[in-house]
This record gives structure tokens, C-alpha cells and sequence, in this order.
């Protein structure tokens, strides 16, 4: 049947790839990365998420500027429209002291940076690659920095710095960012995450063999996923994250029934008494 002139015809769901929350999903906790890959289910976003999101655009919004535009009491502007902007439930999760918080996480920017200064060939630039055993990679970058050293990817984040035995798991994301430009640039970039919870710089430089290391381990996670797909066996995993995960009362673990598998984009579901192969 021919679709009618001017009729929208609604794109299909892009496959799951990885990326980098995606991927702490799965090893935090399989069942999880179902249910936010492949069901999709929706989650009503914390008070310290949606803090973040905002954040997020009004420093996109920022750089969108001119320069000598981008100082302190328009970000505080660009706030103020963001907040106008959402709905009543969002804006009562937010609680009276919303725009007073949003604030101090913006003063925590330009503790860290200048925005006059910054020189950013995208904003929220999403990047795609594809490792030579097909695993696929996708992610979203805060910001791409051109300058002398060459390219920064920069990844604000609206809570404080880690405790030091809490790096490692901070730095995942960056090492994903990482090589996702290494692997669509041909180089390896310079990788800074703004804390604007405490005003705090991390900043990492990785090598070559550490971005082939980090690339095993992404390797590694895909080849578990894509075997758990074709069946939906993804199985929970009980930890101290489940006293603030959306989707527990679906959790086998704590006696409840998730939805029906709805199978993996591209891979048929077997019939009743198919073995899978």
C-alpha cells in the first residue's frame, strides 16, 4: 500500500549499539541494560538527573553564543528560560530552590573555565564508529574543543569529583569517548570532565595501547550482549544499585515478573518448543 503525499511514516527504532551509559548498564546489571536498550522502558528522571540535563543544555545553548556573549548572567538567563520551559511536574520535582541550584552549578563552571576562550567545533555531537569484529559504538559528546594541542573532548558532569578508588568507573566514559575519536579521527584526544558539583578538572591523555586495552573490554561486554539477545537471557544482578533502580518491582530478584521479551531488533524470536541457535 502506497503511503499518502505528505503522510509521515515514523523511522524505525535504530538498533542497540554501544555506548558509554549503555554499557556500564550491562555490567552493573544485564537485566538493567534491557530494560533501557531493548524494551526501552520509560523512567521518571531523579531531581539530580534532571538538574543535569538542564545544566547540560543551558552550556550548550552557552557555546551556541558569540564569545564575548557567554558570560555568567546570560547563562543565568539561559536558566531561567529552560526552567519556564518545562512542565509542572518536572518544574515540582525540581523543588522552589531550582533556579538557586542551577545557579550554583553554573558558578562551579566558570570556577573551572572561560567560555570566551573556548574554541568547540561541536556541541552535543553525536559520533558513530564500528570496531573491526562489528561491535558498534555510539555516544553523545558535550563538547568537541579545537585548539593547538589538538582536539579535547570535554564531559560535564553536574555532581562533585570521585573519591580516588571511585576514578576508575568516572573515567569509563571518557576512555569510550576516547576511542570513539580515535577510531572515526585517527586520533587519540585529550579528554576533560568539569565537575560542577565542586568546581573540580579531571583530565586524561590516554595512550594508544591503553585505548586497545579499553577497546578489549568493550569487545568483551558487546560479545556478552549479543548472546543473550537471541533468547532475552539477561539476567539480573542483586547490588546496592537496586535501592534506587525505576525498574526493581519488574526485578526476578525482588520478586517481580518482567515484561515479555520483545526480542532483539533483527534477530526473529523461536517459536514455542524451537531451540534458539
Amino acid at each position: 500500500m502506497s503511503t499518502e503525499l505528505g503522510a509521515e511514516v515514523a523511522a524505525p527504532p535504530r538498533p542497540p549499539a554501544l555506548s558509554p551509559s549503555r554499557a556500564v548498564d550491562f555490567r552493573r546489571c544485564a537485566l538493567l541494560y534491557r530494560f533501557r536498550a531493548v524494551d526501552r522502558l520509560p523512567e521518571t528522571p531523579s531531581p539530580g538527573a534532571l538538574r543535569g540535563t538542564l545544566v547540560h543544555a543551558v552550556l550548550e545553548r552557552l557555546h551556541g553564543l558569540a564569545p564575548d556573549e557567554r558570560r555568567p548572567e546570560t547563562a543565568q538567563q539561559l536558566a531561567r528560560t529552560l526552567l519556564d520551559e518545562l512542565d509542572d511536574a518536572d518544574r515540582d520535582r525540581l523543588g522552589d530552590d531550582a533556579a538557586a541550584r542551577l545557579d550554583a552549578l553554573l558558578a562551579g563552571y566558570y570556577a573551572v573555565e572561560d567560555p570566551r576562550t573556548v574554541t568547540a567545533e561541536g556541541r552535543e555531537l553525536r559520533v558513530e564508529a564500528e570496531m573491526e569484529d562489528g561491535t558498534p559504538l555510539r555516544g553523545y559528546l558535550d563538547r568537541l574543543d579545537v585548539g593547538l594541542d589538538g582536539l579535547t573532548v570535554v564531559d560535564y558532569k553536574s555532581g562533585p569529583a570521585p573519591p580516588v578508588r571511585g576514578e576508575g568507573r568516572a573515567m569509563f566514559g571518557v576512555r569510550f569517548y576516547a576511542l570513539l575519536l580515535a577510531r572515526t579521527r585517527g586520533v587519540a584526544p585529550t579528554v576533560r570532565l568539569l565537575h560542577l558539583g565542586d568546581a573540580t578538572t579531571l583530565t586524561l591523555r590516554p595512550t594508544p595501547g591503553e585505548l586497545e586495552r579499553f577497546a578489549g573490554v568493550l569487545r568483551a561486554v558487546w560479545a556478552a550482549i549479543r548472546r543473550a539477545a537471541p533468547t532475552g537471557d539477561f539476567r539480573p544482578n542483586p547490588g546496592p544499585g537496586c535501592g534506587y533502580c525505576a525498574h526493581r518491582p519488574l526485578c526476578p530478584a525482588w520478586d517481580g515478573t518482567p515484561p515479555p521479551y520483545p526480542g532483539w531488533p533483527g534477530i526473529p524470536l523461536p517459536r514455542t518448543g524451537e531451540t534458539p541457535s
